[in-house]
């Protein structure tokens, strides 16, 4: 072994190396301030050994990056951990460069003849912004494509270049495959190759300089090892600990549904250290002192000031007062940006659209996983094809677009948005069911906004019968309002009813005698039966899926409201909505939306 050993310091001279970066000697000796570096090339490390190991497994793909994704957090060994530890071993680097920088502004180690190694930290923090800029997007979900839409729309704001840059970004004139790859050439491989390079520069004219020790000197000179060297591993198991009580606790990073460029993405926003530029560019000053130029100011001249003065710190700092400037400087952009992030970080907590379209976003993802397990497997189409399919999932989307305007569905417009305005049309939630039934025929309920109050009905004939007739009536005869409303509901067999159904036979067949005789409904309506002199919605087939594409599809059919129909579009018949989506809205409200009962299960390859 000995004989190996001097054979090889032989032709590498690797003994002497060890033995000058082992026995440096540090002026004051070792101190917890002096730990950063050697964190950050931990972090460095971890971060090329997963990449590596995800790289195997991921598919840079539009159609396919996702799923791989999806493979890596659900299937492969170890795939969860392995992605959490890279995900939030990159959100600590961002926190330790800012302390590193700190520490090297408030040491004076900016300084000559330090200016080069200095200026090698910046770019080295600029390229740990850009991997986590680009690492954002790969997993090729609405969340990293949506944020990702945000921070590249900056770049075309750019005068002249601007354009033509943010399509060679972009790669084309919208987003896509050419994006996912395009990001994905410089995270894997440009950024960590100018990352090497720098790093080893920076570590190469360190050792030229040596440490930059904190006058005046605590502690006698020493040497590197062990003092120093036991504070570094000390360090560095800390940031593990930390990065893997978070990959513990959240197993792993969050994936949200496969990225649909078709559909608006509300909760878009960029990651955590780039929420203060995104919460400045929202500042009424910039709009008000530069008006439409505003965006651009805020966006890209004021960052570039900034970037420039601390790039300019080392000749700063050589003036009288010049290091008092750079550490309130820097002092006042740290704290500017934790205000603004904070402020952001409140804001969204406070915005009902925002939160509505996080919670959204977080059932999509469950959704998600849940039609692939009972699917047994990802299509060929794509993961996004199951979503397209999934009435749980495109109900309320379209619900919300076109008909939140006037019902809502358990007070919300579907995605869970609450609207200032008043709804002009009955609540749709429960829908077919007992409960919504009864409280239309219950005297103090259907005036509500949940029922009649906020339409034209509100003082209309069935009003005045629920609250003037029908109480006689059911008092006359207890139990038959039960009996009607078994009866009516059984029209819509839906599917929370049908393992009863049987039990209630009997019930039924004594509401329907109740439907014409006791209460007098086929007055207006018709029932089980044609009645060319019905003058409200026939309750034949009620609440049931074909009834209610049919009126979606038409309202003014004779079945229905006829030539009485107000506001209601006839969906179909105007070219709104297709067959296809409005049966999706229609089991979406009947909360018939079991994946066993449209999904076909994915074919296995022998």
């Amino acid at each position: 072994m000995k004989k190996l050993v001097q054979w090889i310091d032989q032709r590498t001279g690797v003994a002497g190396l060890l033995h000058e970066v082992f026995f440096e000697r540090i002026p004051g000796g070792a101190r917890w301030r002096y730990v950063w570096g050697s964190t950050l090339s931990f972090c460095f490390f971890v971060q090329i050994l997963t990449g590596v190991v995800l790289w195997m497994a991921y598919s840079p793909s539009a159609n396919s990056a996702w799923e791989s994704v999806y493979y890596i957090q659900h299937e492969m060994t170890g795939g969860w951990f392995l992605r959490g530890l890279h995900h939030y071993v990159a959100q600590a680097m961002h926190v330790l460069l800012v302390l590193h920088l700190l520490q090297v502004i408030i040491d004076g180690a900016y300084k000559a003849p330090r200016e080069v190694n200095y200026w090698f930290g910046v770019v080295l923090l600029m390229l740990t912004l850009g991997l986590g800029l680009t690492g954002y997007l790969l997993p090729w979900d609405q969340k990293g494509f949506g944020a990702t839409k945000v921070a590249t729309s900056l770049v075309g704001i750019v005068p002249i270049i601007g354009p033509p840059l943010q399509k060679l970004v972009v790669g084309g004139s919208d987003y896509g495959h050419h994006t996912l790859t395009r990001f994905f050439a410089l995270h894997a491989g440009v950024l960590p190759g100018l990352m090497i390079a720098a790093i080893a520069a920076h570590v190469a004219l360190f050792r030229k300089h040596g440490i930059t020790a904190k006058q005046p000197y605590r502690k006698p000179e020493a040497n590197f090892w062990p003092d120093q060297v036991l504070m570094d591993g000390v360090a560095c198991l800390a940031v593990l600990a930390s990065v893997v009580y978070l990959t513990v606790r959240h197993h792993g990073a969050e994936l949200h549904a496969p990225a649909d460029p078709t559909l608006p993405f509300n909760a878009a926003r960029p990651e955590w250290y780039f929420l203060f530029l995104f919460e400045f560019l929202k500042l009424d000053f910039l709009t008000q002192w530069f008006g439409h130029q505003g965006e651009l100011v805020g966006a890209i001249i004021i960052p570039g000031i900034i970037m420039g003065i601390l790039a300019g710190m080392p000749f700063i700092g050589g003036w009288r007062l010049g290091h008092r400037f750079n550490l309130g400087f820097l002092g006042a952009v740290l704290v500017g940006a934790l205000l603004l992030t904070v402020k952001s970080l409140r804001s969204d907590a406070d915005n009902p659209g925002f939160q509505a379209a996080l919670a959204q976003a977080q059932v999509d993802a469950d959704r998600m996983v849940s039609l692939i397990k009972t699917a047994g497997g990802i299509p060929r189409e794509g993961a996004v094809s199951l979503l397209k399919q999934d009435p749980a999932t495109v109900g309320p989307r379209l619900f919300a677009q076109h008909c939140a305007s006037c019902h809502r569905y358990g007070g919300h417009d579907g995605l869970g948005l609450v609207s200032a305005e008043s709804p002009s049309a009955p609540d749709l939630r429960g829908f077919g069911s007992s409960s919504w039934l009864r409280g239309l025929l219950t005297a103090d309920q259907v005036t509500n906004l949940s029922y009649y109050g906020g339409t034209k009905f509100r003082t209309g004939k069935m009003v005045r019968y629920v609250q003037e007739k029908l109480p006689a009536r059911t008092a006359k005869n207890p139990g038959a309002l039960d009996e009607l409303i078994e009866a009516v509901v059984a029209e819509a067999d839906l599917p929370a009813n049908r393992a009863s159904a049987g039990a209630r036979l009997q019930r039924v067949e004594a509401g329907r005698t109740h439907v014409a005789t006791t209460f007098g409904c086929t007055d207006c309506h018709a029932f089980r039966k044609a009645d060319e002199d019905a003058t409200a919605p026939t309750l034949t087939g009620w609440g049931s899926r074909a009834w209610m594409v049919r009126l979606i599809s038409d309202p003014t059919h004779a079945d229905f409201y006829g030539p009485r129909n107000g506001r209601m579009p006839s969906y179909l018949k105007d070219g709104r909505l297709t067959e296809r989506e409005i049966g999706l809205i229609v089991d979406w409200i009947r909360e018939d939306t079991a994946p066993a009962t449209w999904l076909k299960p994915v074919p296995t390859s022998r």
